[in-house]
């Protein structure tokens, strides 16, 4: 299947962590023959599209030269590139350049900069909003409307990417990136409003919401990473109903039987 935010059935992206820092452990694949056999597993899945990245954008992260970042990634991308659409993780333009050499088909940006070469070079493109870097996002940060304030940043960057001739485009509303408990269950919970303003736009909306910190903040006590799958699938079913195009996801085995169990018609399950 051909990746594209128009697609009938929503689309998973699979999560390759090449890095030894990024916040869920079990997803870290520091030695390249590890992060290249999760990339396969992850296509023989089902996974509609391989997103890899080779530094951690976790709070309190360091950035991590691009000689180390290069050399991180691009043996895997072009390892994978064959077996589907495989895309980078980046804010780092040359490393953007590279990775689209190697085969990446799109330019995931959590930094939303790197509008303008991703049209250049012609390829799929995220645009996702945060606030700050990963070194300071976390530090209190601010809204007057957390909903319509993202919506806007988004908006300008729809407007952006259709001038530079973008054709696949993706808005994510960056959850976890700048953004407070409450902040993130807003975004969620308005999912559908982000679907409505990438319709404006002929684009798709992608949403990430697996195994984030404010997901073990919901109950009495701080559950450990390793405890959110649960609320991780149940925030994935709500973007996935509300018509987000892309669901990004550690557990690609659960987000698949999910998003297959929604794409069926309701009278397939007995409703």
């Amino acid at each position: 299947m051909a990746l594209s935010p128009e697609n009938v059935s929503p689309s998973v992206m699979g999560i390759v962590n090449v890095t030894p820092d990024s916040f869920f452990a079990a997803a870290r694949t520091e030695a390249l023959d590890q992060a290249i056999s999760r990339g396969r597993q992850l296509f023989d899945m089902g996974c509609d599209v391989v997103d890899v990245g080779g530094e951690s954008t976790r709070p309190g992260a360091l950035d991590v030269a691009i000689d180390e970042e290069l050399a991180r990634v691009i043996p895997v991308l072009s390892a994978l590139a064959s077996f589907g659409p495989v895309s980078i993780d980046t804010r780092k333009p040359d490393v953007a350049r590279a990775a689209v050499d190697a085969g990446a088909s799109v330019v995931n940006d959590v930094s939303g900069t790197l509008i303008d070469l991703a049209g250049y070079l012609g390829v799929g493109y995220v645009a996702m909003h945060s606030q700050g870097t990963p070194q300071t996002m976390q530090v209190d940060p601010h809204y007057d409307d957390v909903v319509a304030e993202v919506l806007a940043a988004l908006e300008a960057m729809a407007v952006h990417a259709r001038t530079t001739g973008i054709t696949q485009l993706w808005l994510d509303p960056g959850i976890g990136f700048g953004k407070n408990r409450e902040h993130n269950l807003a975004l969620v919970a308005h999912s559908g409003d982000f679907v409505n303003l990438a319709r404006r736009y002929d684009a798709g909306v992608l949403i990430g919401t697996s195994r984030k910190r404010f997901l073990g903040a919901l109950g009495p006590e701080l559950l450990d990473v390793d405890d959110r799958l649960e609320a991780s699938i149940a925030t994935e079913a709500w973007a996935l109903m509300s018509g987000v195009a892309m669901i990004r996801v550690h557990d690609a085995a659960a987000a698949l039987q999910l998003r297959d169990l929604i794409s069926r018609p309701l009278a397939e399950v007995g409703a």
